[in-house]
């Protein structure tokens, strides 16, 4: 029995979001409505129509109002006649919910994570330690949790003990990555935390260390030469990870992926790690993409540890990613959901709304605008700047700038326009969000100062009345109006 004053309302979901529905909802408490969740019988929202729910929403008594996902297609009017009760279209993505109710809605939590990442410093002989503590701190800063510092075949490591006391001075969690039985033996003797690698053959060091090892078959898929070295640990209960090798695409890539995925079935309780590099490294092309599939796998699989390297430079950047891959997917299996909606960082090219506002909605708020001022903007249709005297658009900036009259004469305000537009035309390109007088963001790709990666459907969200004020008020004067204000002063 509800109370009559208190609005009584039906969530439809579909499978894949339910938890995560229930758990916003919950989060939202207090609330001033009672609600009830029911999955209408689909996977994914997109696949709802309305006609379906006219069909299958049986045993409405009681309910008040009925939120349908956004993605869900048809004429929801003829619903609400049909069941008698008024059909609303919610928001596309629920993270938007509380928005849809008046309030603001709580972050997603990205803090926790179930993979641990070794950051491999390549060529560690051939550096001396202060850049190998620099380099350190860097990936730390990024997300790594151990140190992995690589060995070279047959190249003398004479600080490699040095190293090892360095970087747990300052508070790494170090592994040794060698195949020579020496470097390891030494690295375990200084106190290294892991050993990277030890096969069948090499065991006998894992008796003379405390390290944890990681093991690798005897030879490359000798997966019978692994799983003797499993049981072998197992039965001595001994801690390790195991680690069967990534392979390169057409050179065993998804053969080696099956041979992970065998290795958890037949070893559910074991700690697995998986080497990226051989994916991230030899492939062209972005590794953001490439890390949210890996670890999209990774997760499904439930591995323990990744071992990234950043060697080529396309791959600048491939630990920060990694962080925020490793954090999304875990995000998403925790709420039994789909990996979208819970974070930008892996969106650096393109933008998943790139553009809130059409050209019909800007050319509205362009009249507004009383001063002499430029604002630009970007749409589907290209790059609209506009002052009181009017509004020009062109995907093209150089088409643009000669129609920009109050430029003539005025070098710094010239040179601002140009650097707006340029990064207008690459957000229109790329399909990114623009904003003027904001960096472009580029996700996980960019390392910024604050680490706060911004919300690409925050200005999605903006009213109408919010985005007049952004395009008709004045933000705080930069470099270059200050320049071209000294300049008029002058001539006068």
């Amino acid at each position: 029995m509800h109370e009559s004053k208190q609005e009584h309302i039906l969530f439809l979901t579909g499978k894949l979001a339910q938890k995560r529905l229930q758990r916003i909802l919950e989060e939202m408490a207090p609330i001033e409505f009672t609600y009830e969740i029911r999955n209408i019988g689909v996977s994914v929202a997109a696949l709802m129509t309305a006609q379906m729910l006219i069909r299958r929403l049986t045993e409405l008594k009681g309910i008040n109002r009925i939120i349908v996902p956004g993605l869900c297609r048809g004429d929801l009017t003829v619903t609400s006649a049909e069941l008698g009760i008024e059909c609303v279209l919610g928001p596309i993505d629920l993270k938007d919910l509380p928005v849809f109710f008046g309030r603001k809605g709580k972050p997603i939590d990205l803090s926790q994570y179930d993979v641990e990442i070794f950051a491999e410093i390549v060529d560690a002989p051939m550096v001396r330690i202060e850049k190998i503590l620099e380099r350190a701190e860097k990936y730390r800063r990024d997300g790594a949790n151990v140190i992995d510092v690589g060995c070279l075949p047959d190249t003398p490591f004479p600080h490699l003990e040095d190293t090892i006391e360095a970087l747990h001075d300052r508070g790494f969690k170090v592994s040794i990555d060698s195949l020579e039985e020496n470097d390891l033996l030494r690295g375990g003797r200084a106190g290294a935390d892991y050993l990277l690698s030890l096969k069948e053959s090499m065991l006998w060091i894992a008796e003379e260390v405390a390290s944890v090892p990681i093991l690798i078959p005897e030879t490359h898929g000798d997966m019978s030469s692994l799983y003797r070295a499993i049981e072998k640990f197992s039965k001595k209960g001994m801690p390790f990870y195991a680690d069967v090798i990534l392979d390169p695409i057409h050179f065993g890539f998804t053969k080696s992926i099956i041979r992970y995925h065998e290795l958890r079935h037949n070893c559910p309780d074991i700690k697995i790690m998986m080497g990226v590099g051989n994916l991230t490294e030899l492939t062209e092309a972005d590794t953001t993409g490439i890390n949210a599939m890996l670890f999209g796998l990774i997760s499904e699989m439930q591995l323990d540890a990744v071992l990234a390297t950043e060697v080529s430079p396309h791959c600048r950047s491939a630990i920060r990613e990694a962080d925020k891959a490793r954090r999304m997917m875990y995000a998403a299996r925790r709420d039994s959901s789909l990996p979208k909606g819970l974070d930008s960082s892996l969106l650096g090219m393109h933008a998943r709304k790139p553009f809130p506002y059409s050209a019909e909605e800007i050319n509205e708020i362009s009249k507004e605008v009383k001063d002499p001022s430029y604002r630009i903007q970007v749409s589907a249709e290209g790059i609209h700047v506009y002052n009181r005297d009017g509004i020009n658009t062109d995907a093209n900036p150089f088409e643009l700038f000669p129609k920009l009259d109050l430029l003539e004469d005025d070098a710094p305000h010239s040179f601002y326009m140009g650097v707006e537009l340029g990064k207008a035309q690459v957000a229109w390109q790329l399909g990114k969000n623009y904003m003027q007088d904001e960096e472009l963001d580029w996700g996980a790709s960019v390392d910024t100062k604050t680490e706060q990666q911004k919300d690409d459907d925050s200005r999605a969200a903006h009213s109408m009345k919010e985005l007049r004020k952004e395009t008709t008020e004045y933000k705080r004067e930069g470099n270059t109006l200050k320049a071209s204000r000294n300049k008029k002063k002058e001539k006068k």
